[in-house]
């Protein structure tokens, strides 16, 4: 049975629409829980920032309580579990269990404006939610790289179109790959971010980037995943309001199709 983890965490991202993270994760959560028809369990996370320490904003936080909590709250979820953030930065943990419960064949279909390939060595900001799914890849930072670690390969891009320059050579040397065709997994994890979406489409995003899908869009793309085992998912950076998230609903009823356990 599915569960439903809210992790308000705004700690991995640094612009000027970061400190609504917590509310709009609310927001989201409560609609995720009437729309799944499942309990919301809400991870306790502090809204303090602390300093940029070897490039990465607010290291102490989010290496700290942070993750604690969400630690705590994955060690027996007892089926697929949905996680509602947060910045991306929250998927770390919840990606990572994923991969040391179901092995080296996880995929992950990284639904997301942004390839988040960055080190904090490469990132212009600073901020974590850029470099999660480097980490994720067991490479960058020692504090946040995964281990064990996804494969080579086995994260496939999609909607993803702004890339620095250290994420472009990622993808180029195999890191990650741009089609859901190029993936042969057994399992699949799926992160939206909501910044996949057009800021036309819906307002409460973020980190916007011109050029996104539509909602019937994405909900289309996430349909398509239903031959795949889905054993998890996250949807992320949503800064809007208990009004403005009403029209995720058709999203977050695709990604409770996909998270079924008796598939």
């Amino acid at each position: 049975m599915t569960l439903i983890n809210a992790v308000p965490q705004r700690q991995g991202a640094v612009g000027p629409r970061a400190a609504e993270l917590p509310d709009g994760c609310l927001a989201l959560a409560e609609l995720a829980g009437h729309v799944l028809g499942r309990p919301v369990h809400h991870v306790r996370q502090t809204r303090e920032v602390s300093e940029v320490d070897g490039g990465v904003a607010s290291r102490a936080v989010l290496t700290g309580p942070n993750r604690a909590a969400q630690l705590a709250a994955l060690e027996a979820p007892g089926g697929p579990v949905l996680t509602i953030g947060g910045d991306c930065g929250v998927e770390l943990v919840p990606i990572g269990v994923a991969r040391f419960r179901h092995g080296p064949g996880l995929g992950v279909a990284w639904f997301d404006a942004h390839a988040d390939l960055n080190t904090a060595e490469t990132s212009p900001s600073g901020a974590f939610h850029g470099m999660v799914l480097r980490s994720l890849f067991g490479e960058g930072d020692p504090d946040f790289a995964a281990d064990p670690a996804l494969a080579p390969g086995n994260v496939a891009l999609l909607g993803t179109r702004a890339f620095d320059p250290e994420e472009r050579a990622a993808v180029s040397r195999g890191l990650a790959v741009t089609s859901l065709d190029e993936l042969a997994v057994e399992k699949l994890y799926v992160h939206v971010d909501l910044d996949v979406l057009d800021v036309s489409e819906f307002p409460g995003l973020n980190y916007p980037e011109p050029g996104g899908w539509t909602i019937d869009r994405l909900v289309s793309e996430l349909d398509t995943l239903s031959g795949h085992e889905v054993v998890g998912a996250g949807i992320t950076e949503c800064v809007g309001t208990a009004r403005e998230v009403e029209a995720l609903e058709p999203v977050l009823a695709a990604l409770g199709r996909l998270l079924v356990s008796d598939k």
